[in-house]
């Protein structure tokens, strides 16, 4: 049973305590063992007359349940009195609630001067004066609880109440500030906005709603935030009538305009829906959090400009949401026959681009690469999905450049997932250049299409930004062309064409085409775009095959009707390049329509990626929680766009079995962590069985939620924010159970391992134990024990090289530093496919303890590779060895360089010292972990003395841990720290906004 909330040997103030919530107040504090002062200078609502019955009244009350209080009639105008008689009659003061009010209600219009300086006089100034002479008594004995009480005419406004509006809302400003300043001496303050039945609210509600609104049921939450036991200070709570509930600030996302820029008053009525909508928000809670858009904006750097069509700020870098793609041999056959393929049906080599049985196999012509993408950005511009700072439509767009590249040969059938985004922009004077990236990735999460599309808009330039590249390219030679391809255009190609996906009505629809200045429609300039590519491949590729397709590179000079001749002129400039341009038969000789144009082949056929043979189905290849986690993760970082707009750390606690992960979105790129965070905003328990239904789509979350099964608790909303797990494909969460299944499964008891079988970790610790029994001196040198959590699955190794020799034990013990990694990434780690230092920046290799002694476990990079197939064989009782370790380099290793730390801090400790005011810029104290080769120095910038010194620190706020070389790039002013985190090269741990004030380390070297 909870212990009651006692207030012995505490004494408390009251104002307004006669009546109504001052009373209700005073006798809950008495009967629990408080001294209370019940002050009521005893006059009418309206703050007319005075008299001590009511105080007395209350006095008497109090003590006849065996209390004890004294009476004040004083003015809160008078609050030194006040204050005195609590001295004067128990020698302290404890708690003081500032209840007093009065009201003068009327309207604005009618409102007379002394009505609005009575209402101050009473609410704000007598405040003020019993807070202040409180104070010194608070502070001097390091405690004290403060409440105010505001109303929620001030927080929302009423009518025919201005001056009690201003008055109780000036009331939770006072309040807030002084619970900052009270924060350290243990004084809280914190403030209620009640509804209640009293004096003044009895001429303003009707009596059925009196009779609900008891004073008593406000007095509970006032009690609460008074104890001793309450440390949350700079509160606002509504409460009345059995309702209890914490108010907080919530502001709209906004709109952000890049410093550097005009910003006119059109630019704020354009952006009016986004600065104004509240379906994203946050919710500040100091002026610093305020702030922080505009701290942000600041380290952005200046504006890359725009104007009414385009945003460059907000569109650059811009990632569309994933878009996923499927074709066939059907498909493929009616793109190649929409690029003019098989016009002779007997030409075998078109037969196999359209005809699926064909003898030798059909054959992808690789221009088709083009089409996923394309399809990609149409169908998002057809749902609405358009790029934030984008503001054109199609009537202003033409397709300026094309670059496909094919990164292994296309199947014949594929499903992809498209990620599309904004690379770069720029300003042509009259027009502006818009270029996106798409790449195309296959069912394992291989990248296989790199698609570079160019868009020309009309009319949008001339805002003085970046030209970008404007010198030619792929200029044909001085030289009459190598080969020379003409091919009539039938005149329904276009409508052929569209099939494949390009569905813009120029290239079909007359009266459309007229619209935009054409005399009747056009082809697709990547209809022509795939007309080229065959022309070229079938001139200079081996055989005419296709498949030594590499990269094409196109500009769009002009257009082409349909049922015209398209010629294309080919030079070979190089062994795998052919430059080549179109035109059209019958216009004037330099009139291009394809230009700066070069076709690249492969010097060998090359073979398609080797399909992973399939895993057996058992338990052990059955998608779990962490496959999920983890392809949460690798989406995570292929998308830096989701942390930063969610913004939110969430906690995942898991049961039967049970797990505990962290989505830590805090700082793009995010990161997701099996282990519990240490404040998170949002937390959801729930079965692990249910999780995975949920997030295969079977369970839906608010059925989950509605009937108990999904909790949810801190930042409830945030929960709405996770609408970006929808972007988490099937495709995604298979490559990372066959990643955890191929390398943790292990063959059947029957069955003789394979001969090329990645080694398992216990095979791995083996092979460590062989090599300890061969060199003695390893666990002589380091002398540390290491304690290694296996994860996924779950197994714990001991590695003792305190003892002599050394030793490696199933299990756990007494270690100088433990490493936790996932079984997958310690497998990659130990074969040389991944590396320490990004596992550990990005989370994945979590060290705690004696983290510089993991900095001893380079000797693992020396195991024998030979050895260790020996000594796996040997554990296997297989005749053919295992799969080997990698083998280290064979290059030789570079020259040690020389560390930059210590010439780092040594010239930081100069300049705090000749400028000391740096150190409030932090005001905290920084640990820096320095890797290869290691250090560590501590930055201590609290007080008006700085101070830099090497060594640990035990309190520090905040630790960095970054490579010498960062380091020192750092402090050149080569790099910021933000672009360190992101690329994986810093970790920060503690408070994370202090990393955003490194600005004092640039020009340090």
């Amino acid at each position: 049973m909870t212990e009651p909330l006692r207030f012995d040997e505490r004494v408390a103030i009251v104002t307004g305590a006669g009546g109504g919530l001052g009373r209700a107040h005073a006798l809950l504090l008495a009967s629990r063992g408080a001294r209370v002062v019940v002050n009521d200078l005893g006059g009418a609502h309206t703050g007319g007359g005075r008299s001590s019955a009511a105080a007395d009244a209350v006095v008497a009350e109090i003590r006849e349940a065996g209390g004890e209080a004294v009476a004040s009639y004083d003015s809160v105008e008078d609050g030194d009195r006040i204050v005195a008689t609590a001295i004067d009659t128990w020698g302290r003061v404890d708690i003081l609630i500032n209840n007093a009010g009065i009201l003068r209600d009327v309207s604005f219009a009618k409102m007379a001067p002394e009505d609005w300086d009575l209402i101050y006089k009473v609410h704000v100034l007598g405040a003020f004066r019993t807070t202040y002479a409180a104070w010194p008594y608070l502070r001097d004995q390091g405690y004290g609880r403060i409440i105010m009480t505001a109303s929620a005419a001030g927080i929302y406004g009423n009518f025919g109440q201005a001056n009690y509006a201003m008055a109780k809302l000036g009331l939770v400003g006072f309040a807030n500030t002084l619970a900052l300043e009270g924060r350290k001496r243990d004084i809280v303050v914190n403030t209620i906005a009640p509804i209640a039945g009293s004096r003044m609210t009895e001429t303003v509600l009707p009596q059925e709603l009196l009779a609900a609104l008891r004073p008593e049921l406000v007095a509970p939450l006032v009690a609460r935030l008074c104890h001793e036991s309450h440390h949350d200070t700079g509160g606002l709570y509504e409460v009345g009538g059995g309702f209890f509930a914490k108010l907080r600030w919530e502001r709209a996302a906004g709109k952000m305009f890049r410093l550097g820029r005009a910003i006119s008053p059109e630019d704020v009525d354009a952006a009016w829906p986004e600065l104004s909508s509240f379906a994203q928000s946050t919710h500040p809670e100091s002026i610093a959090a305020s702030l922080q858009p505009i701290l942000d904006n600041v380290a952005a750097g200046p504006s890359k400009g725009g104007n009414q069509w385009i945003d460059v700020d907000a569109a650059l870098g811009y990632r569309y949401p994933e878009h996923v793609t499927s074709y066939d041999e059907r498909d493929l056959a009616l793109y190649a026959l929409g690029v003019g393929a098989a016009e002779d049906p007997t030409d075998d080599r078109d037969l196999q681009l359209v005809y699926e049985l064909h003898g030798q196999g059909m054959k992808v012509l690789p221009s088709y690469g083009v089409i996923p993408a394309v399809n990609t950005v149409l169908t998002l511009g057809k749902q609405g999905v358009t790029a934030p700072g984008l503001h054109f439509g199609l009537d202003r767009v033409l397709h300026g450049e094309q670059v496909t590249e094919i990164l292994r040969p296309l199947p014949t059938k594929a499903r992809l997932t498209n990620r599309a985004r904004i690379i770069d922009i720029f300003d042509k004077g009259k027009n502006a250049l818009v270029v996106t990236e798409i790449l195309s990735h296959d069912e394992q999460g291989e990248p296989l299409i790199r698609n570079v599309l160019t868009t020309v808009v009309r009319g949008a330039g001339g805002w003085g930004g970046e030209r970008g590249p404007s010198a030619d390219v792929n200029v044909p030679p001085e030289r009459a062309p190598d080969r020379v391809t003409e091919q009539a255009i039938p005149k329904n190609q276009a409508l052929l064409y569209r099939l494949s996906g390009d569905w813009n009505p120029l290239h079909a629809d007359a009266s459309f085409a007229q619209a935009f200045g054409f005399a009747r429609p056009i082809l697709h300039g990547l209809c022509s775009f795939g007309f080229a590519t065959r022309h070229v491949l079938a001139a200079f590729a081996p055989d005419g095959d296709p498949r030594y397709f590499r990269r094409i590179q196109v500009r769009f000079a002009a257009s082409v009707f349909p049922g015209e001749t398209l010629v294309t002129e080919m030079w070979k400039v190089s062994a795998q390049t052919i430059v080549f341009r179109c035109r059209v038969k019958g216009r004037a000789e330099g009139d291009v329509v394809i230009s700066n144009a070069a076709l690249e082949l492969h010097a060998e056929l090359p073979k398609p990626k080797a399909v992973a043979p399939a895993v057996a189905a058992s338990a052990s290849a059955a998608t779990t929680s962490a496959d999920i986690f983890h392809a949460i993760g690798a989406l995570l970082a292929s998308d830096e766009a989701i942390a930063a707009k969610v913004k939110t750390t969430y906690q995942f606690s898991l049961s039967a079995p049970d797990s505990t992960w962290t989505i830590d979105l805090a700082t793009p790129p995010g990161r997701v962590i099996e282990a519990a965070s240490a404040a998170p905003q949002c937390t959801l328990a729930m079965s692990d069985a249910d999780f995975l239904a949920m997030a295969s789509g079977a369970a839906d979350a608010m059925k989950l939620f509605s009937s108990g099964k999904l909790q949810i608790s801190g930042d409830v909303m945030a929960s709405q924010k996770l609408g970006f797990l929808k972007k988490l494909t099937p495709e995604r969460v298979a490559a990372e159970t066959r990643k955890r299944a191929g390398a943790s499964a292990t063959p059947a008891a029957s069955a003789a391992p394979a001969a090329s079988a990645a080694p398992t970790t216990a095979e791995i610790f083996a092979v460590i134990a062989d090599h300890l029994a061969r060199h003695p001196d390893v666990a002589t040198k380091i002398g540390k024990r290491y304690q290694w959590s296996i994860t996924s699955p779950d197994s714990s190794w001991l590695l003792d090289l305190k003892s002599d020799g050394g030793k490696v034990e199933a299990g756990q013990g007494a270690a100088d530093c433990t490493l936790q990694i996932s079984e997958a990434d310690f497998l990659e780690l130990t074969s040389g496919k991944a590396d320490a230092m990004k596992l550990f920046t990005t989370g994945k290799l979590k060290i705690s303890g004696d983290v510089m002694a993991s900095q001893k476990l380079e000797f693992l990079r020396k195991l024998d590779p030979e050895r260790a197939r020996q000594v796996i064989a040997a554990r296997r009782g297989a005749s053919s060895p295992a799969e080997p370790l990698a083998a280290a380099p064979s290059t030789p290793p570079a020259p040690a360089r020389a560390a930059r730390a210590g010439d780092v801090f040594t010239a930081l400790s100069a300049r705090l010292a000749a400028q000391p005011a740096l150190a409030a810029e932090v005001g905290a104290c920084v640990q820096f972990v320095v890797l290869d080769p290691s250090a560590r120095w501590t930055v201590d910038l609290r007080g008006a003395a700085p101070r830099v010194t090497a060594g640990e620190a035990a309190d520090a706020a905040v630790t960095l841990t970054l490579r010498d070389a960062d380091l020192a790039e750092l402090a050149q002013g080569n790099v910021t720290a933000r672009e360190l985190y992101q690329r994986g090269a810093l970790r920060v741990d503690g408070e994370v906004a202090l990393a955003h004030r490194l600005g004092w380390l640039r020009g340090l070297l």
